[in-house]
């Protein structure tokens, strides 16, 4: 696995850790704040030595007095954001209300580990679990929840250092938050947004990710941090709503010609919709999840069996013994 040994300074005491590898699920950017004698985590690695090498690199910006990370906020709460939360003991973990709410619905590092080294390797879920997620250790790990939850907005201070967290969510997940340093005019959007890839969004509509993306615009930074990819500046994430607003426009068009979900996702796909993107079989999720809202479905969105079909995609096109 490689990875950076080093942080990247974003704007005075913010450092990025940003695992990079476009076209791989997983590698989430990880912030750091640093002031004072105080310093803040956005978002944690996926497993433990993921979680030590960023601990390892960011020895040299942590301030003189700061011997640890004592706060650590979660964008969301998929694993491959918090799953390093356990890597701080008593550290102050901030997320959303709902975020903590809906943590029961999330893939446990114990079902993550099944799914690598349990299913069958010959079947789609099976082999894409190994493809995508075989790198990571998911023994030893445990989800450890937020000890400071809240709703609409909380303001966090690190010493010199403002920060305003701002719920979006639902959009990604059901909890999503931003995190705003208006005096750095720096956002750090979790996976609100994504760079290099195409998108996976599980809670959707698409229209509440396009609302999430305008807080953000709206809010006028310099500087955008994604869930994972590069950097992006202000105009990438226009860029990305245009994305969003074609993607939605597709979906509800084949909705409304009665098309199944899976032939709707087919037919996009096979147009090149954005093909120069990678990962292109969540086209699939994004596809299923906006049929779930158009069709009324209010309940959870199952992660691992909308992975499943973007499984089945991907092994029929790039498996072993197709075409792709």
């Amino acid at each position: 696995m490689n990875l950076p040994d080093g942080l990247t300074p974003v704007a005075d005491g913010l450092h990025l850790w940003s695992p990079g590898h476009a076209g791989t699920w997983g590698y989430a950017n990880c912030l750091l704040v640093t002031s004072g004698e105080q310093a803040t985590l956005v978002d944690t690695p996926y497993d433990r030595p993921m979680t030590e090498a960023l601990i390892a690199a960011a020895r040299p910006v942590l301030p003189a007095g700061a011997a640890a990370v004592r706060t650590i906020v979660n964008t969301h709460v998929n694993g491959d954001h918090t799953f390093g939360n356990g890597c701080f003991p008593g550290a102050e973990i901030i997320a959303t209300k709902a975020s903590a709410e809906h943590l029961c619905h999330e893939p446990s590092p114990q079902q993550m580990h099944f799914l690598t080294h349990q299913t069958p390797a010959d079947q789609p879920l099976g082999w894409y679990a190994r493809e995508h997620f075989g790198r990571y250790e998911y023994e030893g790990v445990e989800s450890v929840p937020p000890t400071t939850t809240f709703s609409g907005r909380y303001s966090l201070r690190v010493a010199d250092i403002e920060a305003e967290l701002i719920e979006v969510g639902p959009a990604h997940s059901a909890g999503d938050l931003i995190v705003h340093f208006p005096q750095q005019r720096v956002i750090c959007a979790g996976d609100v947004l994504f760079a290099d890839d195409h998108p996976v969004h599980w809670n959707g509509p698409l229209a509440r990710i396009i609302s999430a993306a305008e807080t953000i615009v709206a809010l006028d930074p310099v500087v955008v941090v994604p869930g994972h990819g590069p950097v992006m500046g202000p105009q990438d994430v226009r860029d990305y709503i245009t994305y969003l607003r074609e993607l939605e426009a597709l979906v509800q068009a084949h909705h409304a010609a009665g098309v199944p979900a899976g032939e709707a996702a087919a037919d996009i796909l096979a147009s090149g919709f954005y093909d120069h993107l990678g990962l292109r079989e969540r086209i699939v999720i994004l596809t299923a999840v906006e049929y779930r809202h158009l069709d009324g479905d209010e309940s959870d969105p199952d992660l691992v069996r909308l992975a499943a079909q973007a499984a089945d995609w991907a092994y029929r096109h790039h498996g072993p013994g197709s075409s792709g």
